[in-house]
């Protein structure tokens, strides 16, 4: 989209056509309603209401309410962070103290929302100005203070603010970028924020090698997704690796690990744990929570002959183990009446979808088999699953 397009939807005109979208959106198709609305409108003017209405309701699972008041573009709604994301990062923010932040590549301003509503004083810069016309729009939209700019971040003064907050793009014209390197703005600048009260937010499968020292690593999982890593300046840091579990605000750190975890076969309980944990590294802090161990030493599997419920884990009861070769692992579920089954597997060469065909049962019964390593041979537990914490 154009700026000057964008500025026009801003128009009392504008903003009485995306309403009037958002209006017909199930009544008329698009190409009919499209048809009728450039009788009486510039065609690109159309074209762009049709898109926010659409993008909208795209928009409500990651942004919530806000997402019907607000402006957006495809990519930047994709790289756009979950408004529960966004909110606990805005309030551990707030709690450190700093009283201000600028938001280096803002986007469409899912953060800088976050931030203003959390009591901090708000500047967004970007590259696109239509993205930063937008996010200044989105503030207004919501009834929040703060200003932003169409800039260059890496020639920001960040001497009057208290913090920064860096997302950097991670997509390029081909695609999603993996290397750092080829962020923008690049690694470099954006590890030198990190000296000061800074919060950077980054890909789940950051590499532990690529955090500087000094630096808190915070993995963040929301309704069981893995979304994202936060880079926590060393003025802000309180651990060297941390997990965050949303909606509970579950959290666990360094801190938690024990000094030994044991290893063993499997006990009353398995506990799987969240994809968050097993890449902050922290599983063994689960072990200790549930007063469990580990299968094997490199799978984020944790045993145990207690059941306690935690939202880091998800946990089953263990009800018996079973042959792990195919031929052996089919007459044992034919013998129990197995019909329909989940097979879900960590470090052992397994496909599920193929295995349950290959297995061809036909039962009235409904299982759950757990197949993975123990000492490093192949094991296949049958697990009931339990309520969640």
């Amino acid at each position: 989209m154009r700026l000057e397009t964008f500025e026009q939807l801003l128009t009392p005109d504008g903003r009485a056509l995306v309403a009037e979208v958002a209006r017909c959106a199930g009544v008329e198709s698009d190409l009919a309603l499209g048809t009728r609305l450039r009788r009486t409108h510039d065609g690109e003017l159309v074209a762009a209401a049709v898109t926010q209405a659409h993008l909208r309701g795209l928009a409500r699972t990651k942004l919530g309410d806000d997402a019907a008041s607000m402006f957006l573009t495809h990519d930047a709604l994709q790289q756009a962070t979950r408004s529960r994301v966004a909110d606990h990062r805005a309030s551990r923010l707030a709690a450190s103290g700093v009283g201000s932040v600028v938001d280096l590549g803002c986007g469409i301003g899912a953060d800088l929302v976050a931030f203003a509503r959390a009591g901090l004083t708000v500047h967004g810069v970007d590259l696109d100005p239509v993205r930063a016309a937008m996010a200044a729009a989105n503030l207004a939209a919501l009834g929040l203070e703060g200003t932003v700019r169409a800039a260059d971040a890496t020639a920001v003064d960040l001497a009057p603010w208290g913090s920064a907050f860096c997302d950097p793009a991670r997509r390029d014209g081909r695609g999603r970028v993996f290397d750092p390197r080829g962020f923008t703005p690049g690694w470099d600048f954006v590890t030198g924020l990190l000296d000061g009260a800074a919060a950077v937010k980054t890909m789940p499968g950051l590499g532990h090698d690529l955090v500087p020292d000094g630096v808190e690593a915070e993995w963040v999982s929301d309704g069981g997704d893995l979304v994202e890593a936060c880079l926590w300046g060393r003025p802000l840091a309180t651990a060297a690796r941390r997990v965050t579990l949303l909606p509970s605000g579950a959290t666990l750190s360094d801190a938690d690990l024990p000094d030994e975890v044991e290893q063993g076969g499997p006990g009353a309980y398995l506990y799987e744990p969240d994809d968050a944990v097993g890449r902050a590294g922290l599983v063994g802090a689960v072990a200790a929570r549930v007063e469990g161990w580990l299968l094997d030493p490199h799978l984020a599997y944790v045993t145990s002959e207690t059941h306690v419920p935690t939202p880091l884990a998800r946990a089953f009861a263990v009800l018996e183990e079973l042959p792990f070769r195919t031929k052996a692992l089919r007459a044992a579920l034919r013998e129990r009446d197995v019909g329909t089954l989940t097979i879900k597997k960590r470090g052992v060469e397994v496909v599920p979808e193929k295995l349950v065909r290959t297995l061809g049962l036909t039962g009235s019964r409904t299982a759950t088999v757990v197949m993975t390593r123990v000492a490093g041979q192949g094991c296949a537990l049958l697990v009931e699953p339990l309520p969640a914490a």
